[in-house]
Protein backbone atom coordinates (compact mmCIF):
# COMPACT_ATOMS: atom_id res chain seq x y z
CA UNK A 1 0.00 0.00 0.00
CA UNK A 2 0.80 3.62 -0.91
CA UNK A 3 1.81 6.25 1.89
CA UNK A 4 -1.80 8.11 0.99
CA UNK A 5 -3.42 4.87 1.07
CA UNK A 6 -2.34 3.80 4.56
CA UNK A 7 -2.93 7.18 6.13
CA UNK A 8 -6.79 6.69 4.78
CA UNK A 9 -6.63 3.84 7.00
CA UNK A 10 -5.68 5.27 9.92
CA UNK A 11 -7.80 8.30 9.65
CA UNK A 12 -10.41 6.03 9.24
CA UNK A 13 -9.92 4.18 12.26
CA UNK A 14 -9.15 7.32 14.24
CA UNK A 15 -12.53 8.80 13.63
CA UNK A 16 -14.35 5.02 14.59
CA UNK A 17 -12.24 5.83 17.93
CA UNK A 18 -13.45 9.07 18.34
CA UNK A 19 -17.40 8.67 17.18
CA UNK A 20 -17.11 6.52 20.30
CA UNK A 21 -16.87 9.11 22.58
CA UNK A 22 -19.57 11.56 21.46
CA UNK A 23 -18.52 14.32 24.02
CA UNK A 24 -15.14 14.57 22.06
CA UNK A 25 -17.00 15.46 19.23
CA UNK A 26 -19.73 17.88 20.90
CA UNK A 27 -17.36 19.62 22.72
CA UNK A 28 -15.37 20.63 19.10
CA UNK A 29 -19.08 21.80 17.57
CA UNK A 30 -20.26 24.00 20.73
CA UNK A 31 -17.26 25.95 21.67
CA UNK A 32 -16.49 28.04 18.68
CA UNK A 33 -20.51 28.31 18.06
CA UNK A 34 -20.98 29.76 21.73
CA UNK A 35 -17.76 32.34 21.14
CA UNK A 36 -19.93 33.39 18.53
CA UNK A 37 -22.80 33.74 20.42
CA UNK A 38 -21.62 35.21 22.89
CA UNK A 39 -19.08 37.38 21.78
CA UNK A 40 -20.41 38.76 18.44
CA UNK A 41 -23.81 38.29 18.35
CA UNK A 42 -24.66 40.87 21.22
CA UNK A 43 -22.32 43.62 19.53
CA UNK A 44 -24.80 45.02 17.33
CA UNK A 45 -22.56 47.14 15.60
CA UNK A 46 -20.67 44.38 14.43
CA UNK A 47 -23.43 41.97 13.97
CA UNK A 48 -25.43 44.30 11.92
CA UNK A 49 -22.19 45.62 9.60
CA UNK A 50 -21.55 43.29 6.74
CA UNK A 51 -18.05 43.74 6.12
CA UNK A 52 -17.14 43.23 10.04
CA UNK A 53 -19.64 40.23 10.86
CA UNK A 54 -18.45 38.42 7.75
CA UNK A 55 -14.56 38.98 9.46
CA UNK A 56 -15.89 38.50 12.54
CA UNK A 57 -17.73 35.12 11.74
CA UNK A 58 -14.19 33.99 9.80
CA UNK A 59 -12.24 34.72 12.24
CA UNK A 60 -13.87 32.44 14.90
CA UNK A 61 -14.08 29.46 12.11
CA UNK A 62 -10.10 29.95 12.11
CA UNK A 63 -10.57 29.63 15.70
CA UNK A 64 -12.64 26.36 15.49
CA UNK A 65 -10.10 24.72 13.41
CA UNK A 66 -7.24 26.27 15.75
CA UNK A 67 -8.70 24.86 19.13
CA UNK A 68 -9.71 21.76 17.34
CA UNK A 69 -6.35 21.04 15.91
CA UNK A 70 -4.25 21.85 18.95
CA UNK A 71 -6.59 19.68 21.48
CA UNK A 72 -6.79 16.95 18.87
CA UNK A 73 -3.22 16.05 18.35
CA UNK A 74 -1.37 17.43 21.04
CA UNK A 75 -3.78 15.86 23.98
CA UNK A 76 -4.43 12.87 22.16
CA UNK A 77 -1.08 11.85 20.97
CA UNK A 78 0.34 12.65 24.51
CA UNK A 79 -1.98 10.39 25.84
CA UNK A 80 -1.65 7.73 23.28
CA UNK A 81 1.43 7.41 24.11
CA UNK A 82 1.30 6.65 27.66
CA UNK A 83 -0.49 3.52 26.42
CA UNK A 84 0.98 0.20 25.14
CA UNK A 85 -1.27 0.37 21.59
CA UNK A 86 0.32 2.92 20.24
CA UNK A 87 4.44 1.57 20.55
CA UNK A 88 2.56 -1.40 19.14
CA UNK A 89 1.50 0.49 16.24
CA UNK A 90 4.95 1.84 15.73
CA UNK A 91 6.19 -1.67 15.46
CA UNK A 92 4.33 -2.60 12.28
CA UNK A 93 6.10 -1.79 8.68
CA UNK A 94 4.32 1.55 8.03
CA UNK A 95 6.26 4.57 7.38
CA UNK A 96 5.99 7.36 10.43
CA UNK A 97 4.40 9.80 7.53
CA UNK A 98 1.61 7.57 7.10
CA UNK A 99 0.44 7.83 10.91
CA UNK A 100 1.20 11.83 10.83
CA UNK A 101 -0.73 12.16 7.67
CA UNK A 102 -3.79 10.05 8.75
CA UNK A 103 -3.83 11.58 12.13
CA UNK A 104 -4.35 15.15 10.01
CA UNK A 105 -7.00 13.80 7.57
CA UNK A 106 -8.93 12.70 10.40
CA UNK A 107 -8.61 15.49 12.43
CA UNK A 108 -8.74 17.97 9.67
CA UNK A 109 -12.53 16.65 8.94
CA UNK A 110 -13.35 17.01 12.76
CA UNK A 111 -11.98 21.05 12.23
CA UNK A 112 -14.40 21.57 9.36
CA UNK A 113 -17.39 20.05 10.80
CA UNK A 114 -16.55 22.17 13.85
CA UNK A 115 -17.05 25.35 11.32
CA UNK A 116 -20.38 24.50 10.30
CA UNK A 117 -22.66 25.88 13.71
CA UNK A 118 -20.09 29.01 13.47
CA UNK A 119 -21.75 28.99 9.66
CA UNK A 120 -25.12 28.62 10.52
CA UNK A 121 -25.60 31.19 13.52
CA UNK A 122 -23.42 33.65 11.28
CA UNK A 123 -26.03 33.51 8.82
CA UNK A 124 -28.86 33.28 10.68
CA UNK A 125 -28.26 35.87 13.35
CA UNK A 126 -25.76 38.59 11.62
CA UNK A 127 -25.64 40.63 8.59
CA UNK A 128 -22.67 38.46 7.62
CA UNK A 129 -23.11 37.36 4.10
CA UNK A 130 -20.91 35.50 1.24
CA UNK A 131 -22.20 33.59 -2.19
CA UNK A 132 -21.95 29.74 -2.62
CA UNK A 133 -18.39 30.27 -4.29
CA UNK A 134 -17.37 31.84 -1.75
CA UNK A 135 -17.84 29.70 0.69
CA UNK A 136 -16.26 26.95 -1.01
CA UNK A 137 -13.35 28.90 -0.96
CA UNK A 138 -13.45 29.76 2.61
CA UNK A 139 -13.16 25.96 3.65
CA UNK A 140 -10.86 24.71 0.88
CA UNK A 141 -8.45 27.85 2.35
CA UNK A 142 -9.53 26.72 5.64
CA UNK A 143 -8.97 23.48 5.34
CA UNK A 144 -5.37 24.26 3.97
CA UNK A 145 -4.47 27.71 6.75
CA UNK A 146 -5.33 24.66 9.38
CA UNK A 147 -1.89 22.71 8.59
CA UNK A 148 0.21 24.24 10.86
CA UNK A 149 -2.37 24.16 13.57
CA UNK A 150 -2.41 20.61 13.18
CA UNK A 151 1.86 20.19 12.78
CA UNK A 152 1.87 22.13 16.02
CA UNK A 153 -0.23 19.63 17.85
CA UNK A 154 1.52 17.15 16.90
CA UNK A 155 4.78 18.75 18.03
CA UNK A 156 3.10 19.06 21.41
CA UNK A 157 2.14 15.63 21.39
CA UNK A 158 5.12 14.16 20.61
CA UNK A 159 7.50 15.86 22.64
CA UNK A 160 5.65 16.11 26.40
CA UNK A 161 3.36 14.28 28.51
CA UNK A 162 -0.24 14.91 28.76
CA UNK A 163 -0.30 16.36 31.70
CA UNK A 164 2.11 19.17 30.40
CA UNK A 165 0.46 18.97 27.05
CA UNK A 166 -2.55 20.09 28.94
CA UNK A 167 -1.35 23.17 29.99
CA UNK A 168 0.93 23.89 26.66
CA UNK A 169 -2.02 23.96 24.74
CA UNK A 170 -4.44 26.03 26.14
CA UNK A 171 -2.24 28.42 27.03
CA UNK A 172 -1.27 28.47 23.10
CA UNK A 173 -4.53 28.33 21.87
CA UNK A 174 -5.69 31.39 23.96
CA UNK A 175 -2.44 33.28 23.06
CA UNK A 176 -2.45 32.04 19.39
CA UNK A 177 -6.49 33.44 19.31
CA UNK A 178 -6.20 36.96 20.49
CA UNK A 179 -2.30 37.92 18.91
CA UNK A 180 -3.59 36.68 15.65
CA UNK A 181 -6.75 38.58 15.53
CA UNK A 182 -9.40 35.90 16.00
CA UNK A 183 -11.23 37.59 18.72
CA UNK A 184 -10.22 41.51 18.16
CA UNK A 185 -9.79 42.81 14.61
CA UNK A 186 -5.82 43.43 14.04
CA UNK A 187 -7.06 46.93 13.06
CA UNK A 188 -7.61 47.76 16.74
CA UNK A 189 -4.24 46.24 17.73
CA UNK A 190 -1.52 49.30 18.64
CA UNK A 191 1.83 48.91 16.02
CA UNK A 192 3.64 46.88 18.01
CA UNK A 193 1.26 44.49 18.53
CA UNK A 194 0.00 44.39 14.81
CA UNK A 195 3.73 43.58 13.81
CA UNK A 196 4.38 40.74 16.13
CA UNK A 197 1.09 39.26 15.34
CA UNK A 198 2.17 39.04 11.79
CA UNK A 199 4.79 36.96 12.39
CA UNK A 200 2.10 34.14 14.03
CA UNK A 201 -0.03 31.35 12.27
CA UNK A 202 -2.65 32.45 13.68
CA UNK A 203 -2.83 35.78 11.99
CA UNK A 204 -1.53 34.16 8.46
CA UNK A 205 -4.90 32.16 8.62
CA UNK A 206 -7.21 34.58 9.47
CA UNK A 207 -6.02 36.73 6.39
CA UNK A 208 -5.50 34.13 4.11
CA UNK A 209 -9.53 33.15 4.88
CA UNK A 210 -10.42 36.70 4.73
CA UNK A 211 -9.22 37.19 1.58
CA UNK A 212 -10.57 34.25 0.18
CA UNK A 213 -13.83 34.56 1.11
CA UNK A 214 -13.95 38.26 0.49
CA UNK A 215 -11.32 39.24 -2.08
CA UNK A 216 -9.87 41.80 0.29
CA UNK A 217 -5.91 42.49 -0.78
CA UNK A 218 -3.60 39.27 0.11
CA UNK A 219 -0.47 40.82 1.76
CA UNK A 220 2.49 38.57 0.91
CA UNK A 221 3.71 38.30 4.53
CA UNK A 222 0.76 36.18 5.07
CA UNK A 223 1.19 33.40 2.40
CA UNK A 224 4.96 33.19 3.24
CA UNK A 225 4.21 33.15 6.44
CA UNK A 226 1.78 30.33 6.09
CA UNK A 227 4.52 28.60 3.79
CA UNK A 228 7.16 28.81 6.34
CA UNK A 229 4.80 27.41 9.52
CA UNK A 230 3.82 24.38 7.19
CA UNK A 231 6.60 23.25 6.21
CA UNK A 232 8.77 23.49 9.76
CA UNK A 233 6.21 22.65 11.46
CA UNK A 234 5.39 19.59 9.38
CA UNK A 235 9.29 18.67 9.19
CA UNK A 236 9.42 19.04 12.97
CA UNK A 237 6.31 16.44 13.69
CA UNK A 238 8.38 13.66 11.57
CA UNK A 239 11.36 14.60 13.72
CA UNK A 240 9.53 14.46 16.81
CA UNK A 241 7.83 11.75 15.71
CA UNK A 242 10.88 9.54 14.90
CA UNK A 243 13.11 10.53 18.00
CA UNK A 244 9.57 8.96 19.94
CA UNK A 245 9.59 6.07 17.70
CA UNK A 246 10.05 2.59 19.87
CA UNK A 247 9.96 4.63 23.18
CA UNK A 248 7.28 2.37 25.77
CA UNK A 249 5.43 3.82 28.67
CA UNK A 250 4.96 2.02 31.83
Amino acid sequence: MTVLALAGVHAKYLLIETARVPIAIIGGLVFPALSLLFFVIPQRAVAENPAFATQAVLSLCVFAVLANSLFSFGLNIAEAREKPWDPYLRTLPAPGMSRVLGQVFSTGMLGLASVVPVVILGALLTQASATGPQVLAGLLTLGLSALPFMFIGICIGYSMPSKAAIAVVQVLMFGLAFGGGLFLPPVMFPGWLDVLSRFLPSRHSRELVVWAVTGSDLPAWAWIGWAVWTVVTFALALVLFRRDEGRRYR
